[in-house]
């Protein structure tokens, strides 16, 4: 493999490693129940995503299952879960991948000075480590990943040292992470150019990037390293991640397509799919996306300037780098009313990535058809909002609101009046707050008291005008769980309570499903011992 930041040819494939649902979900509150996770894996595998990192089987039994089963669903993807470097990690991590049609598992150990010294391991015990933990885990599976964690902090020489004694031992790809979001592009590239050129049997093995935000520069660090001579780019839908979360895969996916003249490589996505992956996402992880984000925010394609109006109407490249459709985000935004039928809603529906079966359309259509009663016009986002607001809350749910009316103004209590049904009985109360929803919020726990504390209150518009929805996502944490909810009505605090509660529904999902904190990631990625 040449050394030289040479042209690629044009068939250079760059594989995409999504790790949504292991570093993705270590984001604070971004916890997913298991079937949301196999539902993300599954749209992951449709997508293109070369490989999918499951999870961390040895975290908890939860985490294992979900591995466990994605293994056993996936039809394209190679399934990889990661594991620290000792044997029970890594013989667990092989239980739960091994199912898979191409299974991998990922090992790691932090190479820094930093992070040698938390399992106090000198720099010969820790090549002897990375010896033989590799090893091990090319002894079970063919496919092996290895990670010198903190790797753009690690010395240059020990870096090419221990590469290369993972490579001998039998990796098969070989990632560089910027596990703290340090780096710049420079030091990137060079980072990979150096591996190339110093450890024997580089040009045999793939490597690997994995870029934090903390800087924002994750995108343009991967890149970089892709241009050196990476041919994997580890990321996530929408950033998510630790901190400042990591390399966005829409980002990349599609820099790479727009800027195809400079990068001529080539991934495996089905870009069209990205929107519809990145709202499922945002919805069960929590996080909304921000409206300026790149790619997949509610800003990226609108243009309000007159300048910027006058150019997009006369030829829309003028302004536009890409197609809305490239990333499945239909140009079509025709509104719907209360005189729309089924068949225009499960159209329209369609067009935005939903696929609804008959009883399912049903019910999206009785409240539809309430939106449309109490909003003059129903937009493509609106939609969003209904189907987000419809996937959040089941019938079965230990809490629902039943019905809600709050007093508020300049003057006098701020009152509201709550009826909630507690295991399908009625129980109403009136409660005072320092506004309304602060008022609800305390009606919902005099009536269900817990110890859950709020961590995050956030509202959004959904659209334009005083008759918007408002999203409104919560983040609740309880002996060491969190749990979100959201929820969307042109009444935000009908919406505030919604979420609210759906946040407590899945908090008592979790406390029956599982012994006290056994789905806390509780692991120290740190340690190796």
């Amino acid at each position: 493999m040449t050394t030289e930041n040479a042209p690629a040819s044009p068939q250079a494939r760059v594989l995409i490693f999504d790790t949504t649902l292991r570093d993705g979900e270590q984001s604070p509150g971004a916890t997913m129940t298991h079937d949301e996770k196999l539902e993300i894996a599954g749209l992951l595998d449709e997508m293109g995503v070369d490989i999918i990192e499951a999870g961390f089987p040895i975290a908890s039994e939860g985490d294992f299952n979900a591995v466990s089963e994605i293994a056993r669903r996936s039809r394209n993807s190679t399934i990889c879960g990661l594991a620290r470097a000792n044997y029970k990690d890594i013989d667990r991590c092989w239980e739960a991948v091994k199912h898979a049609r191409s299974p991998r598992i990922h090992t790691f150990i932090g190479t820094s000075p930093l992070h040698r010294a938390i399992p106090n391991l000198d720099m010969d015990q820790m090549a002897e480590r990375i010896h033989d933990t590799v090893t091990h885990a090319r002894n079970l599976c063919d496919n092996v990943q290895w990670s010198p964690m903190d790797a753009t902090r690690t010395e240059p020489d020990y870096l090419c040292r221990v590469v290369e004694i993972a490579i001998k031992a039998g990796a098969t790809t070989i990632n560089i992470p910027d596990t703290v979001g340090y780096t710049y592009p420079f030091e990137s590239a060079k980072i990979i150019r150096m591996l190339l050129e110093r450890v024997p049997g580089a040009d045999k093995i793939i490597f690997a990037t994995h870029c934090h935000n903390d800087l924002g520069m994750a995108t343009a660090n991967s890149l970089a390293a892709v241009e050196a001579g990476a041919r994997q780019i580890e990321c996530t839908i929408n950033g998510l991640g630790e901190r400042a979360g990591n390399t966005a895969l829409e980002e990349v996916v599609m820099a790479l397509r727009v800027r195809n003249d400079i990068l001529p490589y080539q991934t495996g996505i089905d870009t069209t799919k990205i929107m519809h992956l990145s709202r499922r996402v945002s919805t069960v992880s929590g996080f909304p996306v921000q409206f300026n984000k790149a790619i997949v925010g509610k800003n990226a394609f609108l243009h309000e300037s007159g300048i910027h109006q006058d150019g997009v109407l006369k030829n829309v490249e003028t302004f536009e780098i890409m197609r809305p459709e490239d990333i499945g985000l239909t140009q079509k935004n025709l509104t719907m009313g209360k005189h729309s039928g089924r068949a225009a809603l499960r159209a329209k529906l369609k067009e935005l990535g939903f696929d609804l079966a008959d009883n399912q359309l049903n019910d999206v259509f009785v409240r539809f058809k309430a939106l449309a009663d109490r909003k003059k016009e129903v937009y493509d986002d609106d939609l969003v909002a209904l189907m987000k607001d419809q996937e959040t809350s089941t019938g079965s749910d230990t809490l629902q609101v039943k019905r809600l009316r709050v007093v508020c103004g300049t003057e006098g209590p701020r009152e509201a009046e709550l009826t909630l049904l507690i295991d399908g009985v009625e129980h109403a109360i009136d409660a005072t707050g320092d506004g309304p929803v602060d008022a609800a919020f305390n009606a919902v726990d005099m009536l269900y008291p817990h110890q859950a504390e709020l961590q995050l209150y956030q509202v959004n518009a959904v659209t334009e005008g005083t008759d918007a929805q408002a999203t409104v996502s919560v983040r609740i944490s309880e002996d060491g769980r969190i749990a979100t909810g959201s929820s969307a009505d042109t009444d935000t605090v009908v919406a505030s309570v919604k979420a609210y509660v759906n946040a407590l529904n899945r908090l008592i999902e979790r406390r029956k499903k599982s012994a006290p904190g056994d789905d806390v990631k509780t692991v120290d990625y740190r340690s190796s011992t």
